[in-house]
């Protein structure tokens, strides 16, 4: 018993030193249609993600995810996002252009293998936020497509700046 009480501090510690203190939020959201089928980003649905700016003096990163299949029938994708502040009202609302294959080879880019792909893209970099509280950001699909297949999760990573 007292060995387990020594050690508990100890992996308590190395826990929290393997979480990267520059991040203030990440989540992912999966997709299906609203019939229920899977990997389908139908056009009304708009993940919307919150978290919590505690520090208006930092600036921070922005990041939104995007997890597609290989049968993803585009190389890019258009994502509009709409960032609300603490007080209800919208920050800024942008449409993003995020290239999720090489156009001229058509080879995925991203992380992954097989038929996965994972990407990252900056979306919002050096934001400053004015007021302490919790933030919304929303992301609609803008592909012109009411069924966009092959795009399996979206989410969004925010970042304090170093």
């Amino acid at each position: 018993m007292r060995f387990l009480l020594r050690l508990t501090p100890i992996l308590l510690a190395g826990l929290l030193g393997a979480c990267n203190p520059n991040e203030v939020f990440e989540k992912n959201t999966d997709l299906k249609s609203p019939a229920g089928e899977p990997y389908v980003w139908a056009v009304q649905d708009k993940p919307t993600f919150e978290f919590d700016i505690p520090d208006t003096t930092q600036r921070y990163n922005v990041y939104f995810n995007i997890r597609n299949a290989a049968d993803y029938e585009f190389y890019n994708l258009y994502v509009r996002h709409t960032l609300t502040g603490p007080d209800g009202r919208p920050i800024s609302r942008q449409l993003h252009q995020m290239l999720l294959m090489d156009p001229q080879t058509g080879e995925p880019r991203g992380d992954g293998s097989g038929d996965i792909f994972d990407h990252r893209f900056l979306a919002l970099p050096n934001q400053k936020f004015s007021q302490t509280g919790p933030y919304k950001i929303m992301l609609e699909q803008y592909m012109r497509q009411d069924q966009l297949r092959g795009i399996m999760a979206v989410g969004v990573r925010v970042m304090k700046r170093p």
